[in-house]
């Protein structure tokens, strides 16, 4: 196979800046997930406490419990699409978020959009650690008397901070427990539930509030809920087992394809659905209080440790992973793959997560602005500009074609600081206008201002496959000795050293 027309590998060595081995590309054979490990992790990812609060809001807003199933499922198979279309990254490069942003952003202008993220996914992993801790906590002080929540959340952010430093394959392994965790705490939820609707006559199917809940509003915060995770999907997809050569996207993305597509929108619309039924028949959509009023002794021992396993799972690949390797992209080479784990646990109680849930859904709509507005500039820049070729060894070189202006792209800039600011005119609609204003204005920026200046090898007249990896049967492999990349074909992989420390 052809070799991608880039410099001598001389020239190929990386500014110690912009290399750390946990954000590397990954090789084909460094892709330990598979179909069912996938879907387990997003049956944890799905259990969100927000999607509880938001089933609520709707039917007391006035909105029937089908019609917010229904508003729920087709968001987040909207959603599905923009994450589909950015998980490619991670499928065909083994690239990471913040490592993939060096393309459109520069090599120093990715630290602005990353860091954001990074900042974003550490809020919320404080938010579920102080959910989690407030399980354990009523699950030790119903058993011993004995309550102290803060000591609980400093416990359970070390085991999470440990979790996670043991690589991809220790959290796999959790959403595997966890996962029919999940789904049984929520089948108790609503056969509990159910009994005490039909013991009180009530009828869940045809209850609404009087509320005035726009219908527009209750789906585009559904969008922003899965805003953060649409964008650095390739994190956790650099990592998902991939068939070597299958040029046909959907063959490519297959494992990809079912768990976003069935297994998030119906477990959404599920967790959706307790949390409205919740408020219903208890008038209180929080699953933690609900279990704690429904339930005694053995039984509310084993519900609240699956709620700890439920927040657990869903911060380890949600959360804790992309603030992790957005710190260390913006660090490297001095902060490792562990140390930023580290770091994700010291900035996510640094925010006081406990007063961020009060002010929860206010949060959702000013970061779901500049994280829609990423999410267009990642997918014009992937799909439309590079038709998903990209000149990864480039990618570790400051002085190479993602230099741009002194490491910045300032049309990334422009159009990711615009619809972020529009955005904050119709916060409740923020989503849906960052999102086309990035993608336009970055479009047209690159095409009649940037492209013209700033030459990209990729784009260049050459072999159709020099910029290409996994749909040729091919990873971008770095080689410690030279400091250069090479395209090596699945076969010669076997005989290479495959250990990473977040693997």
């Amino acid at each position: 196979m052809e070799q991608p027309s880039v410099p001598p590998r001389s020239a190929d060595r990386p500014a110690d800046h912009l290399l750390e081995e946990s954000i590397l590309p990954t090789w084909l054979t460094q892709r330990p997930i598979g179909l069912w490990g996938f879907i387990w992790i997003w049956v944890g990812l799905a259990v969100v406490i927000v999607t509880f609060q938001y089933g609520a809001n709707g039917v007391e807003g006035g909105v029937t419990l089908p019609v917010v199933m229904a508003i729920v499922l087709t968001a987040t198979m909207t959603l599905a699409i923009v994450m589909t279309l950015t998980a490619d990254i991670g499928t065909e490069h083994g690239l990471s978020f913040a490592v993939y942003l060096r393309a459109p952003f520069g090599t120093i202008g990715t630290h602005l959009p990353s860091v954001s993220r990074g900042i974003v996914a550490a809020c919320w992993f404080g938010i579920q650690t102080y959910l989690g801790a407030l399980a354990i906590n009523g699950l030790v002080e119903y058993w011993t008397g004995f309550s102290s929540w803060p000591l609980w959340y400093a416990v359970f952010l070390v085991v999470q901070v440990i979790n996670v430093a043991l690589g991809i394959k220790a959290i796999e392994r959790l959403a595997a427990v966890a996962a029919p965790c999940i789904l049984a705490i929520s089948l108790w939820m609503y056969f509990t539930l159910d009994g005490i609707a039909e013991l009180e006559g009530a009828n869940i199917w045809t209850f609404a509030g009087s509320g005035d809940t726009s219908l527009a509003a209750l789906f585009i915060v559904n969008m922003a809920v899965w805003a953060p995770v649409s964008v650095d999907i390739p994190n956790i997809t650099r990592f998902v087992a991939t068939p070597s050569g299958e040029r046909r996207f959907l063959r490519r993305n297959r494992n990809i394809l079912i768990a976003q597509f069935v297994v998030l929108p119906v477990m959404q619309m599920w967790i959706a659905f307790i949390g409205a039924v919740s408020v219903i028949v208890t008038g209180n959509w929080n699953p933690i209080d609900v279990i704690q009023g429904e339930s005694t002794g053995f039984v509310l021992g084993i519900l609240l440790v699956m709620i700890v396993l439920a927040q657990w799972s869903t911060n380890t690949a949600a959360n804790v992973v992309p603030a992790a390797l957005n710190f260390v992209n913006a660090l490297a080479p001095w902060l490792s793959y562990r140390y930023g784990v580290v770091m994700a646990g010291v900035v996510a109680t640094a925010v006081m997560p406990w007063l961020l849930l009060d002010n929860l859904f206010t949060f959702l709509s000013y970061y779901g602005g500049f994280i829609a507005a990423i999410a267009g500039i990642m997918i014009a820049d992937f799909h439309l500009i590079r038709r998903r070729r990209l000149n990864v060894p480039h990618l570790f070189r400051s002085d190479g074609q993602y230099r741009y202006v002194r490491g910045v792209n300032p049309a990334a800039l422009i159009a990711w600081g615009t619809a972020s600011v529009a955005a904050l005119f119709a916060l409740d609609y923020a989503y849906v206008i960052g999102f086309p204003i990035a993608f336009t204005v970055y479009l047209v920026l690159m095409r009649v201002w940037i492209l013209p200046r700033f030459p990209q090898a990729e784009l260049s007249p050459s072999g159709p496959d020099d910029f290409l990896a996994t749909s040729t049967g091919r990873s971008w492999v770095h080689d410690p000795d030279t400091g250069g990349f090479d395209l090596v074909p699945t076969d010669r992989l076997a005989d290479r050293a495959t250990g990473r420390e977040d693997i």
